[in-house]
């Protein structure tokens, strides 16, 4: 640094510059573990780079299906017959069989009529956002929808408003306000919630628009496969089918792929193909993606003991975990937070867990408020009894260790 208080290195803003003293400070003692490089397939057990094989806490692959020989046997198969790129944007030139395949898929999937396909979840929200709402219109989401619902809103111009964590009372208040004030109202909310990895109340949410007049739409990126007796998501869980309006999903999650949909009306997905600009102009998915997206949900629908399996060893962690004293917040699902509520002390916990060989991820501020500090874990389908136990005796030692439990 010059004799100028005020001058940067290399000419970063200030904001740049505040991110990597504390990324630097992070890294000398010892706590970053962000970035961390495996190699080979992510399942229940990963391998480091240093070759140290690690049981896997934090994959959003919550059926194991990274690797299933189905759905690698049809990726290569696409490779052979399309390449690997589609070669341009859907509307124009890049539009497959494939493509038009996966999005009927996705149709039978969620009961809708149509659906169609984006090149990431994050885009999807994006476009379902701005696509749909804009000027005039008002969108009222769950304090902890994920963060691409909120930059959607802002790109809609929309106005936007948050109600309390799955508190019913204040989204009825917020939409008793606003009735008859706006063009359209949209309701939206995650349907796991990815941070605390609860359940949104759909019954009561799916009551409150019908009463005052809104659409629904839900996030189901962390509840297709994981969630309902089959793995069909949040209105499986409920008994509700056809009760959401605007169904969003991923396939990078249980679905071991890459892209994100929307499932909804054929009259809203064809509108949304030809004036959201995230289809506009994003290229294509890749051939094998989409017939690795495809052959999923048919293992999904074929396999359903996956999601049995998913369950049973997911009570299995949450009740010992809670066994030995830990918080997992309101967690009902596979994403099972373990609240620390100091930063350091999460980074230190984290350590203790990677050097007793668990991959685990600190979830610190801003992703949380602070004092909210803790570790986001999540259960995979294929996790074995004894991945498990070694997780928790983990657990057990580091919590006493450093005084947490």
């Amino acid at each position: 640094m010059s004799d100028s208080t005020t001058m940067l290195r290399d000419g970063v803003s200030e904001r740049v510059e505040a991110f990597l003293e504390r990324r630097d400070a992070i890294k000398a003692a010892d706590r970053y573990f962000y970035l961390q490089a495996t190699t080979g397939r992510t399942n229940h057990r990963v391998t480091m780079t240093d070759g140290r094989e690690m049981v896997m806490l934090a994959s959003y692959s919550y059926l194991g299906l990274i690797g299933h020989p189905r759905i690698e046997a049809a990726a290569k198969e696409a490779i052979d017959k399309y390449g690997t790129g589609a070669g341009g944007v859907r509307l124009l030139t890049g539009t497959t069989d494939l493509h038009e395949r996966l999005e009927a898929r996705i149709a039978e999937f969620t009961g809708r009529e149509d659906a169609c396909v984006y090149s990431s979840g994050y885009v999807t929200n994006i476009a379902i956002m701005s696509g749909l709402m804009g000027p005039g219109d008002l969108v009222l989401m769950d304090k902890l929808d994920h963060a691409s619902i909120v930059d959607g809103c802002l790109l809609s111009g929309a106005k936007w408003r948050t109600y309390r964590h799955n508190d019913m009372e204040h989204l009825e208040k917020l939409l008793s306000q606003a009735a008859g004030e706006h063009k359209s109202i949209l309701v939206a909310a995650d349907s796991v919630f990815s941070m605390d990895g609860d359940v949104m109340d759909l019954p009561r949410t799916r009551e409150l628009c019908d009463r005052y007049g809104a659409r629904l739409m839900v996030d189901e990126a962390h509840s297709t496969g994981s969630l309902g007796a089959t793995g069909h998501g949040v209105e499986e869980h409920f008994g509700m089918p056809g009760s959401i309006d605007l169904k969003m999903g991923t396939l990078s999650k249980s679905i071991p792929s890459v892209g994100g949909y929307l499932a909804a009306t054929s009259d809203i997905v064809d509108y949304q193909r030809h004036m959201s600009r995230p289809f506009i102009f994003s290229a294509a998915l890749p051939p094998a993606q989409s017939a690795a997206a495809i052959a999923a949900f048919d293992v999904i629908e074929d396999e359903p003991e996956r999601v049995s399996r998913l369950h049973e060893v997911t009570r299995g962690y949450a009740d010992g975990l809670k066994a030995q004293g830990w918080n997992t917040i309101d967690s009902t699902t596979c994403v099972v937070p373990v609240l620390v509520g100091d930063e350091a002390k999460a980074m230190d916990l984290t350590r203790m867990l990677f050097d007793r060989g668990v991959f685990v991820c600190p979830i610190v501020h801003p992703a949380v408020p602070r004092g909210m500090d803790r570790l986001r874990t999540c259960i995979m389908a294929t996790h074995t009894d004894e991945d498990i136990a070694q997780a928790l005796d983990a657990f057990a030692e580091a919590g006493k260790a450093l005084e947490l439990i």
